[in-house]
């Protein structure tokens, strides 16, 4: 079965490329214009990977993002003009699974498709089989198949890398993370130079789960190296 492609591109001459060498490599591939009319694709098509520019009309690629990432788990690459740091930290946060800044080579886009649908294949396997149960501690319980967390019996909304990130320092306790390691297990790719995309991420969901707790209690820094989960509190280190 082939994979479905959404291509959500103002920009007709990119988004005709992109499709062009996509479909070339076997993909089915539907195209937007604007946030609005990718929203639609998305619902009716369902893709397998989402190609999203941030600077569209009608709605733009955070607001349509971040509605994505209320009911799906697509893999996103969004693309845009901006190659500050600061921007792509913060589609990295919102859910994004890589990032192009324009202009960029239409055939490393393809590439960079193939690595994440297989990638994504492989990591809803090693998924799929250990979470057989809910993780639980004191006043924090994760349910790995719903995707749902629970802090002292109130459910705490969280991005799909929010929780990937608690849920990968949960299973592994006092464990300590590099942040590098935390970008190459949530994200599949190392992304050098970045690893303040992991401290904006911790930092939220720190902020998430201390809303009915007290400060600090699970996630941890470890100055220098990372970050570790604690189920029984514990001082940064």
């Amino acid at each position: 079965m082939k994979a479905r492609i959404a291509i959500i591109e103002d920009e007709d001459n990119i988004r005709e490329i992109c499709k062009r060498y996509l479909e070339r490599e076997g993909y089915e591939v539907y195209t937007a214009a604007d946030g609005t009319e990718g929203w639609n694709v998305f619902q009716q098509y369902q893709p397998d990977l989402i190609i999203l520019d941030l600077m569209m009309p009608k709605k733009d690629g955070w607001e349509l993002c971040e509605e994505i990432r209320r009911c799906s788990n697509v893999p996103i690459i969004m693309l845009t003009a901006r190659g500050e740091e600061k921007d792509r930290i913060l589609g990295l946060t919102m859910g994004a699974d890589d990032y192009m800044t324009k202009p960029f080579s239409p055939r490393e886009l393809v590439l960079r498709v193939q690595i994440i649908l297989r990638r994504g294949n492989q990591a809803t396997i090693q998924i799929n089989e250990p979470v057989s149960e809910m993780i639980e501690f004191l006043d924090l319980k994760i349910d790995p198949i719903k995707r749902r967390v629970f802090v002292c019996g109130y459910e705490i909304e969280l991005t799909v890398k929010e929780f990937e990130v608690l849920y990968i320092m949960a299973k592994h306790p006092k464990q300590v993370f590099s942040r590098s390691q935390l970008l190459e297990q949530i994200w599949k790719f190392e992304y050098e130079g970045c690893t303040n995309t992991v401290t904006v991420l911790m930092s939220r969901l720190r902020e998430k789960l201390e809303k009915h707790t007290t400060k600090n209690r699970w996630i941890h820094t470890v100055w220098g190296i990372g970050y570790r989960f604690d189920p029984d509190g514990g001082n940064e280190i």
